[in-house]
């Protein structure tokens, strides 16, 4: 049986991980195995911060929404209560970006729940 040395594929194996590992610093950026160690963990860890940068923006929300509510003297939860048994369906992002770029809309909206 004839010896095959792989040459070129590991050539494009080495230079498919390395442009992926483009712009990493030191070794992790020139090196085969440490930028094939750097891309694993880069990418672990994106899918996890995916997923927490939702939790993130629903926290953010949330606080958003409370501090509009402090003025009118209501609590967050009883709000979204209130929302609820209103059948009012504005979701938490809508209600959030109401109350920190148009306030006079969200105190209308505070308003309508109120009567």
């Amino acid at each position: 049986m004839t010896r095959v040395k792989g040459g070129l594929m590991a050539q494009k194996r080495r230079r498919n991980i390395l442009a992926e590992a483009k712009g990493y610093r030191f070794g992790r950026s020139k090196k085969k195995r440490q930028a094939r160690e750097a891309i694993y963990h880069a990418q672990l860890h994106a899918f996890a911060h995916r997923k927490d940068k939702k939790a993130d923006f629903r926290r953010l929300w949330t606080l958003r929404i409370k501090a509009a509510l402090l003025p009118h003297k209501i609590k967050y939860s009883r709000f979204i209560k209130i929302l609820k048994d209103n059948n009012i369906e504005i979701d938490r992002k809508i209600l959030s970006s109401l109350a920190k770029d148009e306030p006079r809309i969200f105190d209308q909206i505070i308003k309508i729940i109120n009567q």
